[in-house]
């Protein structure tokens, strides 16, 4: 689960990591009231939505008096901000956070996020901040550097200082970024966050560490123990198909092609969706319906899919383990007459009971497409997107 830039800078606020002063406002009104409420200077006024990327969208601006910070807000809000990261349907703005500006001397980046290979918490630290980190770590990976801390423990202050040094801080800004780095540590492991992100982490004309921008990011699995934090999710950032399936028990993520997936496994929808790739065509969203995958499940399943105007054929990509084959197609058969997909269908299924299965397929009289392997499902598909 992600969370508002805002909501990150109340969390990093109460675990005593520094943040520039400021409030969210939802009107331009409120906006103005915020910056003058600030005092004299400028005010920074930011978007707020799930994604990166905002200034070089337009959804940063700074506002050297109140009226400016009320027509920044004005222009902000009811924007529909595409990055990067949002893809070409963009994110409606519904609110800014006005903060004071600060006198930035220098930016770094700082993060705690969850390294599952090594199953710890990895701290990195770089004195190239307001930079995606992907691409720092791509041009110059001499200036990332990381330390790791286990589970239930605390960073050695060594640690914490080689991290530091090798941002280029001087005694005193070690010491003080030394503690942001335990309180952020802290906060992951209380709060069960993936990843706890500042970037930039500035350093002011006066020498103090101030975090400028925050992205923190939850573990779902956890949210049953955090029920402050699944009080923060602001389901108008997540996109409807997503939230319906959700709802549903379903893993879906809406991507940007015109193929349709429907796979039960997480895993074999990543190969699924990899496969089409390789094929040439693109998939249109991840749908893992579940081991289960029941005849509901399925339905619903085609129900989102169908539901994405993008879509125009659908390939079924399943293997029947502890459920088998010829339930599985007995599920797909009555689910399809349920929803009649009028796009075309490809089916490919494997596993227990598989040539029982191909049978109820088979006498079904439904219109789709037989393949007998994955490479074999990838191929048609393809074939088949590239004359929509």
């Amino acid at each position: 689960m992600n969370i508002h830039e805002y909501q990150a800078k109340q969390l990093l606020k109460k675990y005593c990591i520094a943040v520039p002063d400021g409030n969210v406002a939802t009107t331009p009104e409120e906006a103005r009231t915020i910056a003058e409420s600030l005092g004299p200077g400028k005010s920074v006024i930011k978007a707020q939505v799930h994604t990166g990327g905002r200034g070089k969208a337009g959804g940063v601006l700074v506002a050297a008096t109140g009226e400016e910070a009320f027509q920044a807000a004005k222009k902000i809000i009811g924007m529909t901000l595409v990055t990067n990261q949002t893809g070409p349907a963009g994110k409606l703005v519904r609110k800014v956070w006005v903060e004071r500006a600060t006198a930035i001397a220098r930016e770094l980046y700082l993060a705690v996020v969850l390294d599952r290979t090594a199953q710890k918490l990895a701290v990195i630290a770089s004195p190239q901040g307001g930079m995606d980190i992907e691409e720092v770590a791509a041009s110059h990976p001499e200036l990332i550097f990381t330390t790791h801390v286990s589970p239930g423990q605390q960073l050695w202050p060594f640690q914490t200082q080689k991290l530091l040094h090798g941002c280029g801080l001087d005694g005193a800004q070690v010491q003080a970024g030394t503690g942001i780095i335990a309180n952020l540590v802290r906060l992951a492991w209380e709060k069960e966050a993936t990843l706890v992100e500042i970037n930039p982490l500035a350093v002011t004309n006066d020498g103090s560490l101030v975090a400028l921008d925050a992205k923190i990011n939850f573990d779902d699995s956890s949210l049953s123990r955090q029920p402050a934090i699944a009080a923060l999710d602001d389901i108008d950032q997540t996109d409807a198909l997503e939230l319906e399936a959700k709802q549903n028990g379903l893993n879906y993520v809406r991507l940007n092609g015109n193929v349709g997936t429907m796979v039960n496994g997480a895993g074999l929808a990543m190969a699924t969706m990899d496969i089409i790739k390789m094929a040439g065509a693109e998939p249109a969203n991840f749908l893992d319906v579940g081991g289960g995958a029941s005849e509901d499940a399925i339905a619903k399943g085609f129900e989102i899919i169908l539901r994405d105007k993008n879509v125009g054929a659908i390939l079924f990509n399943v293997f029947g383990g502890i459920l088998r084959c010829d339930i599985l197609a007995s599920g797909i058969v009555a689910a399809a007459k349920r929803v009649k997909p009028k796009v075309p269908l490809i089916i490919r299924i494997e596993g227990t009971n598989v040539q029982e299965g191909r049978a109820i397929l088979a006498k079904s009289g439904l219109d789709f497409t037989m393949a007998g392997s994955m490479k074999d499902a990838a191929e048609k598909i393809a074939k088949v997107a590239s004359t929509l």
